[in-house]
């Protein structure tokens, strides 16, 4: 199994990366977390890799690090949730905010997901939950209070009905300080919106 990808990157698209390493370019398809991490063609990356071995297929997905990748791996382990939706998942923000949202019971996150619908999202916080508690406590940072998922689910609904898309909101929304106020998060949102700060 390929655990681990470094050299020249020689493709750099929207959903997949191609580096070539010791004459051999790998295909890994990734996260636009990941890409943001992946430089210009021509430039020397380095990614974590997971190897998917179907019947009449071998694919390849790239991470910027190994907490993604182990992500990745949980959610495929969900019913419901294939390697393409696990990855479009992993596009919804940072794997430490992706965490949190589980931890926070913050189903509606997902939802926002193609290929993830209201029972396959409680599905995925429901399974999931207890594993990333583990891993949070492990390294340090303080457990996310299941309420706390609240203001931000309604800020989240808020930007959705001013006309931004789900994914759009979850990005706007990201790293902005906990706040008690949804009304609050949606006026810090919409000034990152201005400011062009918010954009994938």
């Amino acid at each position: 199994m390929i655990a681990t990808v470094r050299g020249e990157v020689i493709v750099r698209r929207a959903d997949h990366v191609v580096i070539e390493a010791a004459g051999v370019g790998y295909r890994l398809t990734v996260s636009s977390e990941t890409l943001r991490s992946v430089p210009a063609a021509g430039q020397e990356t380095f990614l974590h890799a997971e190897t998917i071995a179907r019947d009449d297929s071998l694919s390849l997905y790239g991470f910027a690090s190994e907490e993604e990748r182990d992500l990745f791996v949980q959610l495929i382990g969900v019913s419901g949730i294939g390697p393409k939706v696990a990855v479009s998942a992993l596009s919804g923000g940072p794997h430490r905010e992706l965490v949190r949202a589980i931890v926070a019971g913050d189903a509606k996150r997902f939802q926002a997901v193609p290929g993830i619908g209201k029972r396959t999202a409680e599905r995925i916080i429901l399974e999931l939950k207890d594993r990333v508690s583990v891993e949070i406590e492990a390294g340090g940072d303080e457990l996310p209070d299941p309420e706390s998922g609240s203001a931000r689910t309604l800020a989240r609904d808020g930007l959705i009905n001013l006309g931004y898309e789900p994914l759009e909101a979850e990005h706007l929304l990201d790293g902005l300080e906990p706040e008690s106020d949804a009304q609050a998060l949606i006026g810090a949102a919409l000034k990152r919106a201005a400011s062009g700060k918010g954009s994938a």
